[in-house]
């Protein structure tokens, strides 16, 4: 298995990206090819990896420009046709690469996926799926930020491909709710209203609408929604832990009874802390493009690349845009999908 690192994206720098790369290259049989540039990765891996036969499993591919975060992403794409994120997915096209993980610029990688890999036969719209975490099992939500204005069909064709991610991760029939303001199928406005009916007349797992406040419960294994409403639950889930953390501090260090107490139950805060780091689950897949990548918090760190790219290559390995190919067909004769 080969994956193509965008090794000039995320916040840390490419030291962190490369050190992941050589975790990943420990634990699975994967080689990664580091694409940006040359002379700074070679630098960086002979300080990271001096004398690894692990290094030999790591590969640089030169690209002379960088999409920043602060870039429009189509426009970007456009003007930088040899970005890091550009070339690395130009290698997957080519069959010298089998995934794409980047930390850089979500918009951009997305953008970059459909310019160079196009999408799979009957998606009109791809976009991102993130995993959260629940009481339960990790719940799937899609779309997370791509996607902020969408028609019924679009919502339709995320649960589809939502699903098939699901059942990578061993759910053999994953309960599909919809996001909304109440549990009523008549709560919501036009778009939930309208894709509540179209979701009920389709052959999927379908139990109804999810409130807001019951993400968290576990109860269903794949929630849809427009991606304008997605990246909200991610960043207020994404800053409730860190506040929570923060808080937790704080009353922690006002009294020695506390502190006792803490490190009574320090195993259990650090198995609390397990579940909720992103890190854990590695990055967010691209579902929907002719091919495979993930796309990874731009503060990212070692362990959350190393997991990226053994999420990659499991995707591969499991062929899920298989499994969407063949669940967007099945429900071809429910809804008409747009091309």
């Amino acid at each position: 298995m080969h994956i193509a690192l965008d090794a000039m994206g995320g916040d840390h720098g490419p030291e962190e990206l490369i050190a992941g790369a050589l975790l990943a290259a420990q634990q699975a049989d994967v080689h990664v090819s580091l694409v940006g540039d040359e002379v700074l990765l070679q630098s960086h891996l002979e300080t990271a990896a001096p004398d690894s036969h692990i290094a030999s499993r790591i590969h640089i591919v030169h690209s002379s420009q960088v999409v920043e975060m602060k870039d429009n992403p189509v426009d970007a794409i456009r003007r930088k046709k040899d970005s890091s994120i550009m070339v690395a997915f130009g290698l997957v096209a080519a069959g010298n690469a089998d995934a794409v993980v980047s930390a850089g610029n979500s918009g951009a990688t997305l953008a970059a996926a459909v310019r160079k890999l196009g999408r799979i036969k009957g998606v009109s719209r791809p976009g991102i799926a993130s995993f959260f975490p629940t009481q339960k099992q990790p719940v799937v939500i899609m779309d997370i930020g791509a996607n902020v204005e969408c028609r019924p069909q679009h919502l339709v064709q995320f649960a589809v491909m939502a699903s098939a991610f699901s059942r990578l991760h061993g759910t053999e029939r994953p309960r599909v709710g919809l996001l909304t303001i109440g549990e009523e199928s008549g709560k919501g406005n036009h778009l939930v209203k309208e894709t509540y009916d179209l979701l009920n007349a389709c052959s999927l797992n379908f139990i109804g609408n999810v409130e807001g406040r019951d993400v968290y419960k576990g109860d269903v294994d794949v929630i849809v929604c427009d991606g304008f409403v997605g990246n909200i639950c991610l960043k207020i889930s994404e800053g409730l832990v860190d506040s929570a953390t923060q808080m937790l501090r704080d009353e922690i260090v006002r009294s020695w009874r506390y502190k006792l107490g803490y490190l009574l139950a320090k195993p259990a805060f650090r198995a609390f802390k397990r579940r909720v780091d992103y890190s854990e689950y590695g990055g967010a897949p691209l579902l929907g493009v002719d091919g495979t990548g993930i796309v990874c918090h731009g503060k990212s760190n070692a362990v959350t690349i190393k997991n990226a790219i053994l999420e990659a290559a499991k995707m591969v390995k499991k062929n899920v845009n298989q499994e969407i190919l063949n669940g967007i067909a099945a429900e071809s004769a429910v809804v008409q999908l747009e091309v």
